[in-house]
């Protein structure tokens, strides 16, 4: 065979070079057209955004509110930097953030577990199912001063107060998810002789955890709650001591750039727990 014949058959079979430069111009073109598709959704969700902005920095310096009340957001953004500048807001940010974090975890650590063993055997659920109710229609808040009185007013009572809001949504949420596990699952898996064991790992744990997420997401978001609304009442630093104390100080926009640092910290939560979830369910078919 000639080396003509030999190139022309390399050529059939990995394709001409002509080709694969277009293949990959292709590529990159596709590439391209999925980023700018991204970003445009970016922007079109980040539009009300960027337009309630603009309205929070147009309406106080066009005299539509009070200036004393209402400051720009340009000002706000400014005393955020002030505060950062002090080191007041790194101490702040850390004190909410090591409240938060920790009683939101040893709450996930303690009620998932007793959430799915509470789902899993009917025996424990009708045990516990009078004090759930009890204390889950117990608002976290009114306790606050029971709190207070038991553990003080240091760090113990404001972590236990979290743990005690986060203890609810998630404990439900996954009791809920154990008992809406598709029966039809398990009888498939018993049937193919999975142990009780085997049964639980693979079959009622996998499909419990899209509704275990829900509260947990619900939880990150009353544990920041309620970690604020204590920090009001008794503590000398965190976010909502922050808010308070600027408010009593007068200091406005210290007081609104703390609101925003609470919101912030609450987005950056769910985008994680987000991530997380999407993370450990792979499996799961994207909605359509």
């Amino acid at each position: 065979m000639s080396n003509l014949e030999m190139l022309t058959l390399l050529e059939l079979a990995e394709g001409r070079p002509k080709d694969r430069a277009a293949q990959r111009a292709s590529s990159l073109a596709d590439a391209f057209s999925g980023l700018a598709q991204r970003f445009g959704a970016l922007g079109q969700r980040s539009l009300l955004l960027v337009l309630f902005l603009a309205v929070w920095e147009a309406a106080p310096r066009l005299g539509l509110v009070d200036v004393t009340f209402l400051p720009p957001f340009s000002e706000v953004i400014a005393a955020g930097r002030q505060l950062a500048q002090t080191g007041e807001l790194y101490d702040d940010v850390g004190a909410s953030l090591l409240r938060a974090l920790s009683g939101f975890l040893i709450a996930v650590i303690l009620m998932v577990p007793l959430g799915l063993l509470t789902g899993w055997y009917a025996q424990l659920g009708d045990l516990l199912n009078q004090i759930i109710e009890i204390a889950r229609n117990t608002a976290p808040l009114a306790l606050l001063p029971v709190f207070i009185l038991l553990l003080g007013i240091g760090e113990l009572s404001k972590v236990t107060m979290v743990i005690y809001s986060c203890a609810w949504p998630l404990l439900l949420n996954t009791i809920a998810a154990v008992r809406q596990v598709d029966p039809l699952l398990v009888k498939s898996a018993r049937t193919m002789g999975a142990t009780p064991s085997q049964l639980f790992r693979k079959v009622i744990l996998p499909a419990s955890l899209p509704t275990i997420f829900v509260g947990i997401r619900l939880a990150s978001a009353s544990a920041m709650l309620v970690l604020v609304a204590s920090e009001m009442v008794g503590a000398k630093s965190g976010l909502g001591y922050l808010i308070i104390n600027s408010q009593y100080s007068f200091l406005i926009p210290q007081m609104y750039f703390g609101i925003l640092g609470i919101t912030v910290i609450g987005l950056v939560f769910n985008v994680i727990l987000e991530a997380l979830e999407r993370r450990l369910m792979r499996w799961k078919a994207p909605a359509v």
